[in-house]
């Protein structure tokens, strides 16, 4: 069983009302750290929060529109002020609609960018200047659609894309100053994300099921899975690894189409 000990860190977690950032924060939390948890929905937080009342670690929540660049840099400076510093910032919101090139209106492909990509590198941008501070590391929560091209989703396949080039050329800017930048990219995970896009629960379910063939190891993945690698990569156990998008999708990036 993989132990993690951050009782010194102080985080700053995005997308953590469901699915990998919930259980992200909520390792953090586990493991002693600070972590400032945020998302829209303020309501999921509260419930997080109360969850993990007991915990060694203490977490706070701020619920806010990431693509609103006031409540990123408030976001930030309420971190720095309440936790005294930033140490990781773990970018795990994101969405996913299914849309092919005739379906996607600029509309819903300048939202995607937004929300998956812009503000990413929006926060990134304020919570930098803090991370150099501290020498500290980014997380950006990517997907084998930044590596692999799937029909039906291609707003989103872009999108990631963009954060896995996002993660190497901020990992080069940043190498001189001691910040390490990476990114994981997890295969289907069961989480709320295709249903929050638009998929029914009979669809969804038919979907983890072609999972288990779709992907070599024979199953989906679970959040508290990719959560794991997040820690790693965020720790001092990963102390020279910068610049990587890690794969964490029981194989299928290696497969082809057939």
């Amino acid at each position: 069983m993989i132990t993690w000990d951050f009782s010194d860190v102080k985080a700053l977690i995005t997308g953590a009302s469901s699915g990998i950032g919930r259980e992200t924060a909520r390792l953090f939390v586990e493991a002693g750290a600070g972590v400032i948890a945020t998302a829209r929905n303020k309501e999921t937080l509260q419930e997080l929060a109360g969850e993990l009342a007991e915990a060694s670690g203490t977490i706070q929540t701020l619920a806010g529109d990431l693509t609103n660049d006031h409540f990123r840099q408030r976001l930030v400076e309420e971190t720095v002020e309440t936790l005294g510093g930033l140490d990781v910032l773990v970018n795990a919101a994101g969405i996913i609609a299914s849309a092919d090139w005739d379906t996607t209106s600029l509309e819903d492909w300048d939202r995607m960018m937004d929300i998956n990509l812009r503000s990413l590198f929006a926060l990134s941008k304020h919570a930098i200047p803090h991370l150099k501070s501290s020498q500290g590391a980014i997380v950006n929560v990517s997907s084998v659609t930044g590596t692999r091209a799937f029909p039906g989703v291609l707003a989103y396949c872009v999108s990631k894309a963009g954060v896995d080039q996002l993660t190497r050329c901020l990992a080069m800017e940043l190498a001189p100053d001691g910040v390490r930048v990476n990114a994981v990219n997890p295969g289907v995970t069961r989480t709320n994300l295709h249903r929050a896009g638009g998929m029914d629960e009979e669809t969804y379910a038919a979907f983890l099921e072609r999972g288990k063939t779709s992907h070599p190891l024979g199953s989906v993945g679970e959040p508290a899975e990719i959560a794991d690698l997040i820690a790693f990569l965020a720790s001092d156990r990963s102390g020279w690894i910068t610049g990587e998008t890690v794969a964490i999708d029981g194989g299928r990036h290696q497969t082809c189409a057939r």
